[in-house]
Order: C-alpha cells, then structure tokens, then sequence
C-alpha cells in the first residue's frame, strides 16, 4: 500500500537564523535516505525569497497563505525577536498555516511568533534560555519551561535555542517512524538521540538585573568577591547592618531567593568555569566553596540533572587536559 508523502513546511522570513532552518530540515532529509518520505518545502508570507541570519538567500516555494497542507509546519526564530514585535503578516502567516497543518513547531525564538498569534495560549512552551522570562511576560496565560530542550503539547510544539531545533526534529520524527530509524538518523548526523539534561546546562545561572537596594548590593558584592567563605544569614545581616529577617526578606522581594540559595549559585557558575578550565571535579568543589566532590555532586543534579563530570565532558575547554584522540562517551 503506498502512502502519501509527509509535507513539512517551513516558515522564514528576513533575518531567520539559517541554523533554525537548516537544522531540522537535515534530519527529515536524512530520514529520507532511510525510507522515510518527507518533502520540505519553504514558506515565507509574501512567497518572496528572504535573506538568513547569515546573509544566505532561501528560494521560497511558496507563500505560507496558500491552500496547501502541511502534515508539520516548523516557524524559525532569529535574533529579531523579541527585540522587535512580531509583524502582522507574520502572525497572521502562522494562524493560517496552524489551521491547515497537523501539527506546528517553534524553532528557538520562532516561540515569539507563536505565542503572537495566539497558538500558545493556555498551552505549556519554552524558547531560548536567554528569553524565556520575556515570553513568560508577553504571555501569562503561557506556562514557559525554561529549562526543557522542547516541549509537546497536544499538536504544538516548541524547542529552546538553535541546535534544539535538531532535538525536536529527532522527538517528531520518532513520532513518525519510531526509535530504530531515529537512531540511524541521529547517528548519521553524529548528534545525541536525546540528550542528557535540561538547556540550563548551557546558560548562566544568575541572569537579569542586580539588587536595586543599596544594603542588597553591598551583600551579593561581597558574596561574589568572595563566595568560598563560610557566611551564614547573620553575618552577612552584620554585613549589611540589618536584622536577618531584614536581608533575608530583601533577598525574597529583589532577587525570589534566599542569601544561602543565591551563594550556592555563584558558588555553582564559579564550579563550572573551574570545570569548563579542567580542574578535577574534587579541585573544583574545593575551589568554589562546596568543600566536598559530593555536596558539588548534588547541586549539579539539582540543578541540571547531570553529574559534574557529565557537564564537564561536554563543555571542557580543547585546550584543557584531556588526552589527544580520547572519546567522550
């Protein structure tokens, strides 16, 4: 019995990060090579070709306000979001194509155009870690998952930045033909089938503005001058020249922590750098604060949900120690 050819669609428009595109489309093409049938066509909203975030130009097929049917649509991100609001045409563009597709996916920031045309309304997403916070703003009925790689939810689905766009690509098409051909596919294109951990394994955990309060700043200046130190609530209310519930109720209104939580975190950033430079996993724990191998065990599993080593075979420097031709499993 022969079956129709899975369309997917692909929606770009000036200024789309040409990995966005050209990642996810490369595993559907793969998958071709296995016997999978997917025909990838480009789509803008005028139908004229656009120009990447690269400066490469993409010959459309088609304009996204045709007729056709998508069995997948895929919506690029790029660096003009969400600096910049998503235009009408664009919005409008994935409306239409939502409408007549099986199933709609984000790209990174591609999010932002979704969550423009209302396709994440009341639905769980996530974007690139460095704007998750802005599409959670834009968008409050969004639940955003800053930490997922993608999410599914019923027929929509989004993915953090750039290279997750691979990842989701892989989670679709085992959707469609199953783990043994995604293997191949991931295996071919020499990528995880399903990486280990969430994308904050690639962020900086201490992000946005520093302490508007004066007291406030003078404690986390201290902290991060010197995190190793063995500070307790009191002394840093010593410190600050306030009482303890005083600090500790600044820390909940400014930074929606607590002062031990928020130097276990500058410890945590001052641990991976200490681990992206080489140094033992002992070294480094010792070297940030965390004294033991262990306690820096827990706090990576805590808050990546991968071991210090995990992380550090990942993102180790080419110029830090290991061996010439040694793998990394």
């Amino acid at each position: 019995m022969t079956t129709s050819p899975h369309q997917v669609g692909v929606l770009v428009f000036e200024g789309a990060k040409m990995l966005d595109v050209a990642g996810p489309s490369e595993v559907f093409a793969e998958a071709c090579l296995s016997g999978a049938d997917y025909r990838i066509s480009m789509l803008s909203a005028d139908g004229n070709d656009v120009r990447t975030s690269i400066g490469m130009r993409i010959p459309v097929d088609a304009s996204a306000f045709s007729e056709q049917r998508y069995d997948t649509v895929l919506v690029a991100g790029g660096e003009v979001f969400p600096s910049t609001p998503v235009r009408d045409e664009l919005r409008d563009a994935a409306v239409h194509l939502a409408d007549r597709s099986g199933r709609i996916a984000s790209i990174c920031t591609g999010a932002f155009i979704l969550g423009a045309a209302g396709l994440l309304d009341g639905k769980r997403a996530t974007t690139h870690w460095k704007h998750t916070e802005e599409l959670a703003r834009r968008h409050p009925t969004t639940a955003v998952q800053p930490d997922a790689i993608f999410v599914k939810d019923h027929t929509t689905y989004s993915s953090a930045g750039v290279t997750a766009g691979i990842d989701l690509a892989l989670a679709l098409l085992e959707e469609d033909h199953g783990q043994d051909m995604t293997r191949v596919v991931a295996q071919s294109l020499v990528v995880y089938m399903q990486r280990a951990g969430g994308q904050s394994q690639f962020s900086t955990t201490l992000q946005g503005p520093g302490p508007r309060t004066p007291i406030l700043r003078r404690v986390v200046d201290q902290l991060k001058a010197d995190p190793t130190r063995p500070y307790s609530v009191t002394s840093l209310a010593e410190l600050a020249r306030v009482s303890p519930r005083h600090l500790t109720r600044l820390f909940h209104e400014e930074l929606n922590t607590t002062p031990a939580k928020y130097l276990e975190l500058i410890r945590f950033d001052l641990a991976k750098a200490h681990l992206n430079a080489g140094h033992s996993v002992t070294l480094a724990a010792e070297l940030s604060g965390f004294g033991t191998s262990e306690a820096l065990r827990r706090v990576f599993i805590s808050q990546l949900g991968i071991s210090p080593l995990k992380y550090q075979h990942r993102f180790r420097s080419a110029g830090s120690t290991r061996p010439s031709g040694a793998t990394v499993p």
